[in-house]
């Protein structure tokens, strides 16, 4: 509880900070931009230094050494879509490895469709869970029974490019620092306004993020959904965290605190399926806030030793990010008060829109970033930049959705006791 409350603390003074000093408007307007201009900068810097001279996604990596892996896919009541994850696994350019479907306590017929599975891949194993542990749970268990000193896991609905499992390993063969490799999800469900938006946001918002995280220190996650992991390096870190509702967020963190690293892989490809409805879109918005909370609480007290000062930019952009969720709240609730009653010159916000100058700039560093983004990841999907009229809705959607699912996950992570298990429940898989 200590380490909650000086986490929330530090928000709660920030914001007042703000206030006080008349910074409030200032920092919500400039605070995207700087944002922004961080993300492009560093993404292209990925781009020309590492990403440019590989020969893409399609060729396979040049390896000396192809060493047994594991592949992890827990399932939760993904019936419907297991056979299609299964089936792209198993046709892995790879010599040797294995499949490993570990079943978290479905309600649907996830179980039995796996134990038919298994007879028609003789790579496959399967592990059952009478009732829901909770996905770490389920990798934890994964990794026990794996026999291969590396882990690739992917999701239950996730299809895997037929080199994925090269790109993800070979980072940690070529080098014995790295603890985990994250790799490059490719939405597929793009039949609504949502889904088309959430292509952009791939790859003109996190995939730049990650690059540009990668540049500038360590990686704030791994993408749960498709990612591989040094047996070595989790056992030093003790595994997943049963009780953290975003256990890939966790894990990252807790891998980079015990000094190792983690690599951004984006010819690591694997297609996946994100909600098509509001409800389902801010039900995982949610849980990824929520997530990012629980981890700042967990590490705010830990973190400030010198060794692990290269883990303060990723802990400083969650602070002021969530200080921009709540200063955008305050400013919302002054600007309603003003109407209707006199306000002192210091609680005054005369509009919630910025100037027309920095408005028009903010625009126009967006309009830059997703046409850089894009540019980039059409390495990856040829005809990405016909989607660019659906990213431009971004900023209007996605962040009112992200400023709300903070304003809802910080006290969610702060009242949720530390010994509650993570259990995970059925999402929206779009329409396809």
């Amino acid at each position: 509880m200590t380490r909650k409350i000086f986490g929330l603390a530090i928000i709660v003074l920030l914001v007042l900070y703000g206030l006080v000093t008349g910074y409030m408007l200032d920092f919500i307007f400039l605070y995207p931009l700087f944002m922004s201009v961080m993300w492009i900068v560093g993404g292209i810097y990925f781009y020309y230094h590492w990403e440019r001279g590989t020969a893409g996604p399609e060729v396979l990596p040049d390896m000396a050494d192809h060493p047994f892996v594991s592949v992890l896919v827990p399932c939760f009541n993904e019936s419907a879509n297991v056979a299609e994850t299964i089936a792209a696994v198993d046709a892995q350019n790879w010599p040797d490895f294995e499949i490993i479907a570990i079943n978290d306590g479905s309600d649907d017929d996830t179980g039995a469709v796996l134990d038919q599975l298994a007879h028609e891949y003789p790579r496959l194993r399967v592990v059952q869970f009478a009732t829901n542990q909770g996905k770490a749970m389920a990798l934890r268990m994964g990794a026990l029974v794996a026999k291969g000193e590396y882990l690739v896991c992917v999701d239950g609905d996730a299809l895997l490019h037929p080199n994925a499992v090269a790109y993800l390993v070979r980072p940690m063969v070529n080098n014995p620092r790295v603890g985990a490799v994250t790799g490059n999800p490719r939405v597929r469900t793009r039949s609504t306004f949502i889904g088309k938006v959430q292509v952009g946001e791939f790859s003109s918002i996190i995939g730049l993020i990650k690059r540009a995280q990668r540049i500038y220190g360590h990686l704030f996650t791994i993408s749960g959904v498709i990612c591989s992991f040094r047996r070595r390096a989790l056992h030093d870190c003790g595994y997943w965290d049963l009780n953290m509702v975003t256990e890939d967020i966790d894990i990252s963190w807790s891998l980079q605190l015990r000094h190792w690293a983690i690599q951004y892989e984006p010819n690591a490809l694997c297609w996946i399926l994100m909600p098509e409805t509001l409800r389902g879109l801010w039900r995982q918005r949610l849980r990824w806030a929520q997530g990012g909370a629980e981890v700042f609480f967990k590490n705010i007290i830990r973190i400030w030793k010198w060794m692990d000062h290269r883990m303060w930019i990723m802990l400083f952009d969650f602070i002021l990010s969530t200080v921009w969720a709540y200063s955008y709240l305050l400013s919302l609730i002054l600007w309603g008060m003003g109407k209707y009653m006199h306000m002192p010159p210091l609680l005054n916000v005369p509009t919630i829109f910025p100037p027309a100058f920095w408005g028009l700039v903010l625009a126009s560093v967006n309009l830059l970033q997703f046409i850089t983004a894009m540019t980039i990841e059409t390495r990856y999907e040829n005809k990405l930049l016909r989607l660019l009229i659906w990213s431009i809705w971004y900023p209007l959607v996605f962040w009112i959705i992200s400023m709300f699912t903070i304003l809802a996950a910080v006290p969610k992570a702060f009242f949720k006791a530390r010994s509650q298990r993570a259990a995970w429940g059925s999402s929206d898989r779009g329409f396809r």
